[in-house]
């Protein structure tokens, strides 16, 4: 595998922004397969290349993986702040391709993320079924509205002010393109192909209870998806050994 450390222009966001990139260095296709991975909220693009052994993960199935940086957006188009949802969905996919040769196609793409990075990883596939194959979610953050709902609360993982740049003071995502479950119910009314989804949790994470009653969600809409639950926390341990895991689950397709 070839690493490169990424450091551009960001239209969208007015900003110069970093991405790690793995690109299988004996290509076996003219464009690779690619897997858009995501930090979470306390890390940065440079977590993964660290903390687990994704590259020969990836170097295993021919796989490009690209880690772009967000800082704490919750892959929003902040309230105050720059907007990383359209950076990732829309911006970031073109500008990789310009570099590198990376598939546009449907089949060929996949995401996956933890904690705060699952839920983008999520809203990635379910917001844009027809460009994704599939996604994982580990430990994720999975429960945006109810987050927003609790912000300011002794548990939240994020303070008030930081959710008022984020989303809006008092704003509301519920039933929204930033709801997980409100994308989900208009996924199951769409015609067309869907992603194939992975969720997974440690069973000592406290952030347990968005990823159980996301997978009840689904179940309750007849979406089909893959759940497990394992021993482990909210730590790199859980997270390597998931990422293995769902990079031999991708239906890359040979």
């Amino acid at each position: 595998m070839a690493f490169f450390d990424c450091h551009f222009f960001s239209e969208t966001l007015a900003l110069s922004v970093s991405a790690h990139v793995l690109l299988p260095q004996v290509p076996q296709r003219k464009e690779h397969p690619v897997l858009f991975l995501l930090h979470g909220l306390s890390d940065d693009h440079t977590m993964w290349m660290r903390r687990t052994n994704i590259e020969r993960y990836a170097a295993a199935r021919n796989l490009a993986v690209v880690m772009p940086a967000v800082g704490r957006s919750f892959y929003q188009d902040m309230a105050a702040g720059p907007r990383y949802w359209t950076f990732l969905s829309e911006e970031l996919p073109a500008i990789m391709r310009g570099f590198f040769p990376l598939s546009e196609k449907r089949a060929d793409n996949f995401a996956a993320g933890l904690s705060m990075g699952g839920y983008g990883a999520m809203r990635l596939a379910l917001a844009h079924p027809e460009r994704f194959a599939a996604a994982a979610s580990f430990s994720g953050a999975l429960d945006y509205a109810r987050r927003l709902r609790e912000s300011g609360k002794p548990r939240s993982r994020i303070s008030s002010a930081e959710w008022n740049a984020v989303a809006g003071p008092g704003a509301d995502a519920e039933g929204t393109d930033s709801d997980l479950f409100h994308l989900a119910k208009k996924l199951t009314k769409r015609r067309g192909p869907k992603p194939a989804l992975w969720l997974s949790c440690g069973t000592e994470d406290d952030i347990i209870g968005d990823t159980r009653t996301f997978h009840t969600h689904l179940d309750a809409l007849g979406c089909s998806h893959h759940h497990e639950e394992s021993a482990g926390a909210h730590d790199w341990a859980y997270w390597d050994a998931q990422i293995q895991r769902t990079i031999a689950w991708l239906p890359i397709q040979k």
